[in-house]
């Protein structure tokens, strides 16, 4: 309260310029300040502050995650809960700017300037590129639980009600009446494991590349369109209308089973591990000023309370306890054959051999248009 009454005070002295704005400056602080505590929350974390209960006024926090599409519904429950619990136990407000696409798109906009503090990506391909871009640190992968994977889920098939093509394994994909949806593994990383789960199945089986390059070939050339991101594959399926079979994440089929739509989905016995990473994006933190809250928001989604959010729209949760209860146990039996990208070497060896310009996919796509 002194502090207004000298600048009350002030403001009937002579004022040159440089002191109207200072004054301006002040009163606009001020202002911002009272309508902070007034609503307990701010959007701003440059202008923005919090009293504690020692009188200890502590600046407000904007985190910016950048995710996958499939990853939203998740986000949203967590959301609120980690800005509960860090307000309790910080005595901070935080608020968030999310952004959601194809996980290659997303990876090309942050490092062309799309300033996330927090990256949720579709594959570590995606991460180690922007780790590459001199934006992430290197050995971010040691610095989260489970060598950074915070959500897991399996390839599924969906098919039409009935499964009026008979299609049961991934085989069936490949016959000539059989119409796929997928996205596009050049701007998506979901449809990138849709590839390996292909490519996989037939290894898997006893098959080598050749065999593998042959079935996969047939299969996308049953693709009609490849969309942009998986959501956009899910919409192209169930809203659309458009072909008989959709690959996807097993976490959107249960996401869409919870919107009220009727889902024929198989899990296919021989399948890919798909592991979705977490990282700080330790070039935009230290600028933002906000590593603190960034490492707490990526440490808080390893917990129960935050696997239970992933589990429940549908990702297979990394967190052992969660793992195990009857809910989920039920909800997410083992697959018999389950593959990894380790097996092909990582995803340096798996961007080099399929789907760098002019490599496998590429190969596939040309011929494709022949």
């Amino acid at each position: 309260m002194n502090l207004w009454q000298r600048l009350l005070k002030q403001s009937q002295l002579r004022l040159r310029p440089n002191s109207l704005k200072g004054f301006a400056s002040l009163f606009l602080v001020g202002g911002i300040l009272t309508v902070a505590l007034a609503s307990c929350s701010g959007a701003n974390n440059s202008s923005t502050t919090t009293e504690t209960a020692a009188g200890e006024k502590k600046q407000n926090v904007e985190l910016t995650l950048v995710s996958f599409a499939v990853t939203k519904a998740a986000h949203e429950a967590i959301i609120p809960k980690f800005v509960e619990k860090w307000q309790q136990e910080h005595n901070q407000t935080v608020t968030f700017k999310q952004s959601y696409g194809g996980s290659g798109s997303q990876t090309r906009a942050v490092i062309d300037g799309l300033e996330a503090d927090v990256v949720h990506l579709a594959l570590a391909g995606d991460t180690s590129k922007i780790e590459k871009a001199g934006l992430i640190q290197s050995g971010w992968e040691k610095e989260s639980p489970n060598n950074a994977i915070v959500s897991k889920s399996v390839a599924a098939l969906v098919t039409r009600e009935g499964n009026p093509k008979g299609i049961k394994t991934w085989a069936d994909l490949a016959k000539d009446d059989v119409k796929l949806i997928t996205a596009d593994p050049k701007t998506s990383g979901v449809a990138r494991w849709n590839f390996l789960a292909l490519w996989n199945s037939v290894i898997k089986t006893g098959g080598d590349e050749a065999k593998a390059t042959e079935f996969v070939t047939k299969v996308y050339n049953n693709v009609p369109i490849l969309t942009k991101d998986a959501r956009e594959a899910t919409d192209a399926f169930f809203k659309q209308g458009q072909g008989d079979a959709l690959i996807n994440y097993e976490n959107e089929i249960v996401l869409a089973e919870q919107k009220g739509e009727k889902v024929n989905a198989i899990i296919p016995d021989v399948n890919i591990s798909i592991d979705n990473p977490i990282a700080v994006v330790d070039k935009n933190v230290d600028k933002h000023g906000n590593r603190e809250v960034a490492e707490g928001f990526v440490k808080f989604l390893f917990t129960p309370e935050a696997q239970q959010e992933f589990a429940k729209v549908g990702f297979r949760p990394v967190d052992e306890t969660v793992a195990k209860t009857k809910e989920f146990a039920d909800k997410y039996p083992p697959v018999k054959t389950l593959g990894t990208v380790q097996e092909f070497g990582g995803w340096d060896a798996v961007q080099n051999k399929f789907f760098a310009d002019g490599t496998v996919f590429d190969q596939i796509q040309a011929k494709k248009k022949r």
